[in-house]
């Protein structure tokens, strides 16, 4: 059988130093697990644009469609500001998304013991933290027609449309349902029922598909605002939860900050299985392109190298292999190694970015 196939698209800013990272842990599974893949690298966002004129191309795109899984390091940066809406780097991640209909976007939120106290609250309430978010992510206001900026009298006016199908919302829970029978078994369900037509249907539908389908789950609903504040006093009291494309847009990168650093957390977009049963997949780094620190070693690659982690996991039914790598971050961290962003307190040693992924890579040679 030929190796599975894997896209590589560093970005713009940070995205090409933590990819290099990434590229140490892919050769190390080929040269000591027998776990090969067949690379190929290409543009997306400001890189794209500042080649081709566009922030995906479509050979790109198409290549993208081919594959078994992208690996997408970040895009964007003050330079672009100016550019056309059209043409900004966002746009390309964007269509990757829409494209590949990658409707299922997770966001783990885990807290590393040796991290607990680089969190903003209290080191008991979020220690041993293990969140999956599941975001909603083709559809929705981001998504919605009509949407613009119009004139209407003497004043500009800007709309987005919030719109949902019922088979949207279906699909998205039958993906949070299936995850949290593999965790704790219990899935909550955030939209704002209370105000939003579209929140009503979507309660009603996830409880529909939970109650057909999913008996085993304990399912619960709360509206998200409430759930951002719940999130923040006790997030432990969740195990998965669901919710629609703008409200899971704020509630991961909150429950982000919950571990301390948004250079440590990964996520996984997934679609619709193709012909191989394996889903349509982007993996990516939660962070941005940090262009403030680009170049100059500081960035933290282990984001980008756990969304490798989710790969082998989701695409690649290696689990056994994407915990080997995870347990390997967790060596290095209680090791003490720290990147930039994590010396906040004394006693760790500062490395950089390169120095950090060859400390993930002893740590998986290490650990036999």
């Amino acid at each position: 059988m030929p190796n599975p196939s894997l896209l590589i698209l560093p970005g713009d800013g940070i995205g090409p130093e933590v990819m290099a990272e990434v590229r140490k842990v892919i050769d190390w599974f080929g040269a000591n697990r027998g776990l090969s893949f067949e690379v190929g690298e290409d543009l997306v966002g400001g890189a794209a644009y500042d080649a081709h004129g566009t922030p995906l191309t479509d050979d790109t795109m198409a290549l993208a469609q081919s594959v078994d899984a992208v690996l997408l390091g970040a895009v964007g940066g003050p330079n672009y500001d100016d550019l056309d809406f059209s043409v900004k780097p966002e746009r390309g991640l964007l269509r990757l998304r829409k494209e590949m209909d990658l409707f299922a976007n997770l966001r783990p939120a885990q807290c590393f013991d040796a991290l607990a106290d680089f969190s903003s609250l209290k080191r008991e309430v979020v220690a041993g933290l293990d969140i999956m978010i599941v975001r909603e992510l083709t559809s929705g206001v981001y998504f919605g027609e009509p949407r613009g900026i119009v004139k209407e009298g003497n004043e500009r006016v800007g709309i987005n449309t919030q719109r949902y199908t019922e088979s949207e919302i279906a699909r998205v829970a039958r993906a949070a349902f299936d995850l949290a029978q593999k965790r704790g078994g219990k899935l909550c369900s955030m939209e704002k029922a209370n105000v939003m037509e579209s929140g009503i249907l979507w309660r009603e539908v996830v409880t529909e598909v939970g109650r057909a389908e999913y008996p085993d789950v304990e399912l619960s609903h709360m509206y998200a605002d409430a759930g951002a504040m719940q999130l923040t006093r006790w997030p432990k009291q969740f195990d998965v939860i669901v919710t629609d494309n703008l409200f899971g847009d704020l509630l991961s990168d909150l429950a982000a900050m919950l571990t301390g650093s948004l250079g440590m957390l990964p996520s996984a977009s997934l679609g619709a299985p193709m012909a191989n049963g394996r889903p349509k997949a982007l993996y990516e780094p939660v962070h941005g392109s940090a262009p403030d620190i680009a170049g100059m070693g500081k960035a933290n690659p282990i984001a980008c190298i756990l969304s490798f982690a989710m790969a082998l996991r989701y695409s690649f039914d290696a689990g056994a292999e994407a915990t080997r790598l995870e347990r390997a971050v967790e060596t290095v961290l209680a090791d003490g190694v720290r990147t930039a962003d994590l010396m906040q307190t004394e006693g760790g040693t500062p490395a950089t970015t390169a120095e950090m992924g060859d400390a993930v890579v002893a740590a998986l040679s290490a650990g036999g």
